[in-house]
């Protein structure tokens, strides 16, 4: 049995076109698209490994 290489819903186009999306992106272009996916309300930092779960955790309390 074969595995199928891509996610479900991909398909050997759709990777092309997305590598081609952002191998002809600009510095800034790739900055604005990171930046447009984050709300006002929202930080983005970096978090040593063995405290993502904790943090998770911490934002998971929050959000119930």
């Amino acid at each position: 049995m074969s595995q199928n290489r891509f996610p479900d819903g991909w398909d050997e186009d759709t990777v092309q076109r997305v590598l081609a999306h952002y191998g002809e992106q600009t510095e800034d272009e790739a900055l604005a698209e990171d930046e447009a996916g984050i709300q006002p309300s929202e930080t983005v930092m970096n978090a040593p490994h063995d405290l993502v779960s904790k943090v998770r955790e911490l934002i998971a309390k929050r959000h119930s």
